[in-house]
């Protein structure tokens, strides 16, 4: 991920890059541009990986002129976005991010966790189901991210999460699948790791946001350096309200809807879930001219 921006802007990216590594003291460079997909599958290596892409493609936009006027990132995402927001220094939210993960990846080993996507339910009913199946099952089991009206992502222990998927489909689900993801994110199962976790944001200065940021436990304006501390901190274990997020971003007519970073699952939500904002991906070279040349048109 990001080889091509380094390749096509290396000016501009390769210093983040080369900074990530010695601060990491982690090939984190080699492992983005030419990793193995076991290497990229560590958690531990997957998110700071990510977060450093995307601040490498914001770099990039920013000298093409183009910048938020607000901004919110989904889970992971809210890093950067707290970056972008002047909140953080890139540099002590990459050692935040890499910490996150390490912890995180500590409680898979411990707790092997499963998350997965339920589409076609309202995301009420998949709620009732989570709490039914806990209770049925004795594991634990919740709503994790909150993404469109009827696109839930559920986790937990790997039996809550089947008994959940078994319900699901005979409920109705239009579709079910389990997420290739290194730890079960954004459940209770997260709880046993925020007091850590919640030190080193202790350690970290956060500064009071220069735009609008939305926090993901939310889907509501931060406005001082402290609640977002705090919101990095809820986040671990609790649900990302992305659905809200879009909804309040629609409120605030903005222009556009630009993913920044690998992938492209938020730009595909946004177009179902909010048709009238135009919504773009940015995560190779060619997508970002193309979004330049569409952003440029839609401000003049």
């Amino acid at each position: 991920m990001g080889k091509d921006f380094a390749r096509e802007y290396a000016e501009s990216v390769r210093a983040y890059y080369a900074s990530a590594d010695e601060i990491l003291g982690l090939p984190l460079s080699r492992l983005c541009f030419e990793g193995s997909e076991e290497e990229l599958g560590d958690t531990a290596v997957t998110q700071p990986g990510v977060f450093l892409t995307s601040l490498a493609v914001s770099a990039v936009l920013r000298e093409h002129g183009i910048r938020p006027g607000v901004v919110a990132g989904h889970s992971l995402g809210e890093y950067p976005a707290l970056v972008h927001a002047g909140v953080l220094a890139w540099e002590d939210a990459l050692r935040l991010v890499r910490r996150r993960g390490e912890l995180m990846a500590g409680v898979n080993r411990r707790t092997p966790g499963r998350m997965a996507a339920v589409l076609g339910l309202p995301a009420e009913r998949i709620r009732d189901l989570c709490e039914e199946s806990s209770r049925s099952t004795g594991e634990s089991v919740a709503v994790a991210n909150y993404n469109a009206p009827t696109q839930t992502v559920v986790s937990g222990t790997v039996a809550g999460v089947e008994a959940v998927t078994v319900a699901a489909r005979a409920a109705g689900a239009t579709h079910v699948a389990q997420l290739k993801v290194g730890a079960p994110f954004h459940s209770l199962l997260m709880k046993d790791i925020e007091e850590e976790f919640a030190a080193h944001l202790e350690a970290v200065p956060f500064a009071t946001p220069v735009i609008p940021v939305i926090a993901n436990a939310t889907a509501t304006y931060v406005h001082t350096g402290e609640e977002a501390r705090q919101s990095l901190r809820r986040q671990l274990s609790s649900p990302v309200h992305w659905s809200q997020t879009l909804e309040l971003l629609v409120k605030e007519d903005v222009d556009a809807l630009v993913e920044v970073g690998p992938g492209r699952v938020l730009t595909n939500i946004s177009r179902g879930s909010a048709s009238q904002v135009p919504a773009m991906a940015v995560g190779t070279v060619k997508q970002l001219r193309q979004a330049v040349a569409r952003l440029t048109a839609v401000r003049a």
